[in-house]
């Protein structure tokens, strides 16, 4: 018989956006689910480097990150697709010339520009500074490579010109206002599930996909138990199997305890 195989997003789903921890209850609804003899995955657009020493320590069977840009399996690396040197520095040079402002992500570095509008941009590369994440890699590396991005527009942005330069070989996510995660096209959450169940030979019906934002639909739409974190955005109410509770109520234990994973 094959196992259930879990995949979880980080943000607002395992680690609160106030807290930026992971609760108590979420860490033994995890350890017991694979004490269960289910499998346990991260699946998030956050690159492999940016992973917390806390997620860490709860010994995932993998991870899907980069919105499936990477995955790996029991510690070992499957897959791994970057944009490449020549069209990292196309981005960044259309980045400037349009006015917006991004992180850049990939396996091997968090990418950030000298001159930063956005004060949320700001707020992040300061957090990432402070957890080890950003080694001070810039727009201007020479051999800068990266496997996705997020993008903010301002009212001297010019979105459309950007989009229109890109949108034959990047796919846009819409994540708020202003706000967009850019990924190559035919990657995504759900991409990175596809390739790890017909890997590990995984029937559909024992997938599950726990999640609260936009960036997660891919993946909520391909499993065949999608679960929406109760803080969700409410646009994911309606296309998901189940809607747990807030992530400051213990949303992953009774998930998990509604479908008799634990």
């Amino acid at each position: 018989m094959k196992p259930n195989t879990i995949f979880f997003d980080i943000d607002g789903t395992l680690i609160s956006e106030k807290t930026f921890k992971i609760s108590v209850s979420t860490i033994e609804a995890i350890k017991k689910a694979q004490e269960n003899g289910h499998l346990v995955f991260i699946n998030t657009g956050r690159p492999i480097l940016e992973i917390d020493d806390c997620l860490k320590e709860l010994n995932f069977d993998g991870y899907i990150c980069g919105c499936g840009t990477y995955i790996e399996l029991k510690n070992k690396e499957l897959l791994h697709r970057s944009l490449g040197v020549n069209l990292s520095k196309q981005i960044v040079s259309k980045l400037r010339e349009y006015n917006i402002d991004a992180i850049l992500e990939g396996r091997n570095g968090v990418y950030y520009d000298m001159n930063i509008c956005s004060e949320e941009v700001l707020r992040i590369k300061a957090r990432h500074t402070k957890q080890g994440f950003y080694k001070g890699q810039t727009f201007d590396d020479l051999e800068i490579d990266f496997d996705k991005l997020v993008i903010w527009t301002n009212e001297s942005s010019d979105f459309d010109a950007f989009h229109k330069e890109f949108e034959s070989i990047l796919e846009f996510i819409p994540r708020g206002e202003n706000f967009y995660e850019l990924v190559p096209l035919g990657f995504s959450k759900a991409s990175g599930i596809e390739y790890i169940t017909n890997y590990l030979d995984i029937p559909h019906e024992n997938t599950y996909a726990i999640g609260d934002s936009t960036n997660d639909l891919s993946m909520l739409q391909y499993v065949k138990n999608s679960v929406a974190m109760g803080n969700s955005n409410p646009l994911l109410f309606d296309l998901v199997s189940f809607v747990t509770k807030n992530i400051e109520e213990d949303g992953i234990e009774f998930a998990l305890k509604h479908y008799n994973i634990i």
